[in-house]
């Protein structure tokens, strides 16, 4: 899978899967599924660091995940999310820390939050030759600006400003938009505003792909129920039974038999 190949397939009207992984043996199992994206995202640093935001996770942890999430992607196109720091404080530091993340994890493409108040360093990475992927709506790394974590671009100044950014991203040459959190009408528009193609999260139906952090999507993590989430299994509820087992027989000395033995 390319970003050219990604193209295309809005152009087909072909519906784009893209879920999030962190390690070699979870993504090699999306890669084996046939998904078309993975993107290691710096919700990370929730899901695998246990913290309330994105924002502590730096550039050398997100290399590390990405490296094993490639050498695990044969067929999937692979995602690095920049994180919060890494592309904010001036254009050249935005540039240097896109090659290095792109040399040291092997990814595929970056993708970066913000509107045109990021656009220089966007069109900088672009123009060293590194594909971009955009993200507007709901920007967790900007979440203590925004106060929480509600729907974005209800009112119509902020709508009005997302269709904007969206568009100035589309011409710097995004390949890639995610769109978070905002009213499915609104994404519906942007979408066929754009020609790169428009991924939501929370983001409705009229859009030319879906995105899923993978452990909500598989009810491992249990605490989170928003209403844009479907689970497609109940895999929290599954493990901790495993385990449950696993306790009582090792108590029990059930385990190991003596087939189990040598």
């Amino acid at each position: 899978m390319t970003t050219a190949k990604i193209r295309q397939m809005k152009q087909a009207g072909e519906k784009i899967t893209m879920l999030t992984a962190y390690d070699y043996t979870l993504a090699s199992l999306l890669d084996e599924a046939g998904i078309d994206t993975i993107l290691v995202g710096d919700s990370a640093s929730n899901v695998v660091s246990g913290n309330q935001y994105t924002l502590p996770i730096t550039v050398d942890e997100m290399i590390f995940l990405t490296r094993g999430v490639v050498r695990a992607a044969k067929h999937a196109l692979v995602i690095c999310d920049m994180p919060f720091g890494s592309y904010q404080i001036s254009e050249e530091d935005a540039v240097r820390n896109a090659i290095r993340i792109m040399k040291e994890s092997g990814c595929d493409a970056l993708k970066m939050e913000g509107g045109e108040e990021i656009l220089p360093a966007i069109r900088h990475i672009i123009q060293a030759g590194i594909p971009v992927c955009g993200h507007l709506g709901l920007t967790p790394q900007s979440v203590n600006q925004f106060g929480g974590y509600g729907l974005r671009a209800k009112e119509e100044a902020e709508a009005a400003k997302l269709m904007h950014d969206a568009q100035l991203l589309d011409q710097a040459g995004c390949f890639m938009i995610v769109l978070e959190k905002i009213p499915a009408a609104l994404a519906e528009k942007v979408a066929k505003a754009v020609a790169c193609p428009v991924i939501g999260i929370g983001a409705g139906s009229g859009v030319d792909g879906q995105v899923l952090v993978l452990h909500d999507m598989l009810g491992l993590n249990q605490g989170f129920k928003p209403k844009f989430l479907r689970r497609f299994a109940e895999l929290g509820d599954a493990l901790k039974n495993a385990v449950n087992d696993y306790i009582t027989a090792v108590k029990d000395a059930s385990f190991p038999s003596n087939e189990e033995q040598y």
